[in-house]
Order: structure tokens, then sequence, then C-alpha cells
């Protein structure tokens, strides 16, 4: 099996897309046409992994943060990005990152963290902007049905947690074939009237291409008339942090002793007690101090994540408390979350879960 084959799938699931603009997520080192023999996953890529990497035979690493976020000049050894990957690049081991794209995702990072700490009714507490379109087709009322079960099944018609949702109003289309037609109806040089269907159904941008494909394969017509309209609608199952509700509500403290118990944090950094009980939980893995507002504007009673700054704790203004966690601390289950995907996938090689704590904060 192809690296290709792997890298493939977890964009079919969290497309790159969908990785912020900052971000360097995909492929950095290596071939994707290699051969897999074992695959070795881990939160970061540094030395001590591809070392690990070595030492179990696996020669793709898929790590959450990318070794490299910025263009590299110079591969000179003299900092510990640049030895990772000429480490990676001499011992012929491809180093994948998968990370705003999987955090984006909403089976992915944030939703990890959202199951385990038993919180229901889970949703994207900041979903995106501008990555939905709307397609319209028109097709044969006959065949209507079994073009949209191809569409849906490439990935259309999705709202929220509905499926296969779609629009169709029926009329008359008209269409006169010309010499080199090879028409589904009708006759070369003669107008022909057809009753069709006019279809409608929302598309995420990074499944537009698949879409269109399934629907042309299984379209009557030779020519299939569609058009596509970019639409500024929130995706609500894509985009940064989520939200969930306990299932009781709990004090600050016993809620605290829980998370930390959970993440099996050092320290939680935290605001004081807004005097209500804690029931409505937001969260963000990583860094998610950008989403404060966000949990404020929901009415959250607490907002978990890592990374914030001093300064950043008093915009809190006694509304909200928050909790930071750590970083690393935060994410630590998404290679678990990786392996899971993975082995349901693929069984012709070893998925491995990296033994090696690349936690770079300790706590006295």
């Amino acid at each position: 099996m192809k690296i290709k084959e792997v890298t493939s799938y977890l964009e079919s699931l969290a497309p790159l897309s969908s990785s912020e603009s900052y971000d360097n997520c995909g492929l950095i080192v290596g071939d994707d046409q290699e051969d897999i023999r074992q695959v070795l996953i881990s939160l970061d890529c540094v030395e001590s992994t591809v070392d690990e990497a070595i030492e179990k035979g696996c020669n793709l690493i898929i790590a959450h943060h990318p070794i490299v976020f910025k263009g590299l000049k110079k591969f000179n050894g003299r900092n510990y990005i640049e030895r990772t990957v000429i480490k990676a690049i001499k011992n012929n081991i491809a180093i994948y990152a998968i990370h705003t794209n999987l955090d984006n995702y909403q089976f992915g990072v944030n939703r990890e963290i959202g199951e385990r700490l038993g919180l229901s009714d889970l949703s994207v507490l900041a979903p995106k902007q501008n990555v939905l379109s709307k397609l319209v087709f028109f097709c044969p009322a006959d065949y209507s049905n079994q073009v949209l079960e191809v569409m849906f099944n490439a990935g259309a018609g999705a709202i929220g947690n509905y499926s296969n949702c779609s629009f169709k109003t029926k009329g008359i289309g008209t269409f006169l074939p010309g010499e080199n037609a090879n028409p589904y109806a009708g006759e070369i040089g003669s107008l022909s009237v057809e009753h069709e269907d006019r279809l409608e159904v929302l598309v995420s941008n990074h499944k537009i291409t698949s879409v269109i494909s399934a629907m042309k394969d299984m379209h009557p017509y030779e020519e299939v008339a569609h058009e596509l309209i970019p639409i500024s609608n929130l995706n609500q199952t894509e985009g940064s942090g989520m939200v969930g509700t306990l299932a009781s509500p709990i004090e600050l403290n016993a809620f605290l002793e829980k998370v930390k118990q959970t993440f099996n944090c050092g320290v939680i950094r935290h605001t004081k007690s807004t005097g209500s009980l804690i029931e409505k939980v937001a969260f963000c893995g990583g860094s998610g101090s950008f989403l404060l507002a966000n949990a404020k504007r929901i009415n959250a009673d607490i907002f978990i994540t890592g990374d914030f700054k001093y300064h950043e704790f008093f915009d809190a203004e006694e509304d909200i408390v928050i909790a930071d966690i750590g970083h690393f601390e935060s994410e630590q289950y998404t290679s678990i979350l990786l392996e899971r995907i993975l082995t349901k996938k693929f069984t012709k090689f070893a998925v491995l879960v990296t033994e090696i704590n690349t936690n770079p904060i300790n706590y006295f």
C-alpha cells in the first residue's frame, strides 16, 4: 500500500482546504508513492520521534503538529527543525502533518475532548463561513432519484445533522442537438422538449469535484446543465472549537478536578468562579484564546483550552471561567484518535502510537 492511499483517506475526512491559512498541513517530507511498512503516530515530530520510527521500522510518521511552519532556506542542522528533517530524509521516512484541518473536522480533535469529558449535544463553537456552495442542475424526472443518490454518496446534501437534503421543482426544458451531438432524447436538428426536474443541493467546497463527477457519471445527458453558486452560510459541521453540555450541573472545583484527572494536567490556570454551576462547556484543543468571545456569546459557563496569556485572562470579565489546561494536555489524545481512524480503515500495515512524551513543558 502506498503512502498516498493513507494520506488521501485522511484528507477525505479532514481536507487540506479546511486548514487555516497560516498552517502547513500535508506531506512535508517524503515520496507519497513509497510503499508503507509501518506508521508511527505522534502529536509532535521531533528528532526523538524519527529515532523511534527508525527503531520500530516505520517509514511514515503522521504528526498533528507540522515540523515545518515557515519556509526553510538552509538545512545545516543548526536547530531541531532542520535536524529532524535531515534525519527523516536520510532514513527515507516520510512526515505527514494533519493539524488545523483535523482541528476543524467535526469528528476530530475537539470531538475527542468533548467525549472524554462526557459532554452531550456537541456542536462546533465557531463554524466556518464561505466554505459552502449550492449546486443547481437539471435532470429528466425519471432519473432524478438515481442521480441524487450517487451525489449524496459523494458528500452532497449535508446540512448540520441531516443528510440527503435536496430541493426539487418541476419544469420544461428545451434543447436543439447539433450535428456532432449524441442526444439522450430527441433528434439532431430538431428542437426537443423534455419534462425535467430542477434540483438543488448544498455541497462543501472541498467535495465539489467528486460530487459533480458523480452527477455527470450517472446523468443521462451528454451535456449536463448546472450552475455552482458560492454561499456565505456558516457550515455547522466545520470550524474551530466545540461546545457541549454536562449531564447535570456541577460546582467549579469538582469539574476542574474531573478535567485535571481526564487530561493528566500538571496544573490548571483558571479565572475565579462566576458563582454559577458548570453545565455548558466550550473548549478548543491547542491554542484557543481567539475563541473566548465565541464562548461568551453562547453563554458558556467555562472555556477550556491552552496557551492563554496573562492579560487575556482579564477578558473573562467574570462572565465566564477560563481554564488553561496546557497545549499538550488538551491535544494529547489526538494520537489515539488517529490510530482509531486508521486501524478501522486499513489492515495491511501496523499503526503504532509513539511512546515518547514530546511535551516540552515540565511542572515542578
